[in-house]
């Protein structure tokens, strides 16, 4: 099954997907970097463009950089005077990310924190709220970044959390921490009167796993 959804997704990349050198340079980089291979596919790289187009989106803030491969389709979807910011733990991997933005062009419309999320979001109280906040960082914080998106949203604004179905891991009985980190965030939303929101599930080159999108109504 593996295999044959692998040929699928070769198949709808052939059929909707036009070649970009720059994304492919920055997955080559990346894996001669040592970074582990967690970017979203092609597809679902396309598929977070959209949605800033769709939206409208002017500002984002990611949650989870590693090297740049997500930012590149989001930040490539903006407007001129559009910004995206986006968080990473590891310096070395934000390093790489910078490489590859700089090389894309990116570098005017993006700006790296470096740190970890829990103490750097609190920072960003300050700047004007964002339009579409995606989460694809350590799992087991994952009700922590879901609050602060909320926080650092506004009416209208998108939320997107990306590895929520992890092979069907969030339903097993003995769940690891990633796995139940996510189950506690999806647990928690109907809780959050201000959400509005989906799961869905997918497979693909990245396996069984899936998106989640909320709309924030304040």
């Amino acid at each position: 099954m593996q295999q044959q959804w692998q040929e699928v997704d070769e198949f709808l990349e052939h059929s909707l997907l036009v070649p970009d050198e720059n994304l492919a340079q920055t997955l080559a980089l990346n894996a001669k970097q040592g970074l582990p291979a967690h970017d979203v596919s092609p597809l679902q790289g396309q598929f977070l463009m959209l949605m800033v187009q769709i939206s409208d989106a002017r500002r984002i803030l990611e949650i989870g950089t590693l090297g740049g491969f997500s930012t590149q389709y989001m930040a490539r979807a903006l407007p001129t005077d559009g910004k995206l910011v986006t968080l990473e733990k590891e310096a070395t991997n934000a390093a790489i990310a910078h490489e590859n933005l700089q090389r894309a062009g990116l570098l005017d419309k993006t700006t790296i924190i470096v740190g970890a999320a829990a103490q750097t979001l609190p920072t960003l109280q300050t700047q004007p709220p964002f339009d579409l906040i995606f989460i694809d960082a350590d799992k087991q914080n994952s009700l922590l970044y879901l609050e602060w998106a909320i926080e650092l949203s506004h009416t209208g604004s998108v939320i997107i959390m990306d590895n929520v179905i992890r092979g069907g891991a969030i339903v097993e009985a003995q769940r690891d921490v990633s796995a139940n980190g996510i189950h506690q965030a999806l647990s928690a939303v109907k809780g959050f009167e201000t959400l509005t929101g989906t799961a869905l599930q997918t497979v693909g080159s990245k396996g069984w796993d899936g998106f989640a999108l909320f709309r924030v109504q304040k």
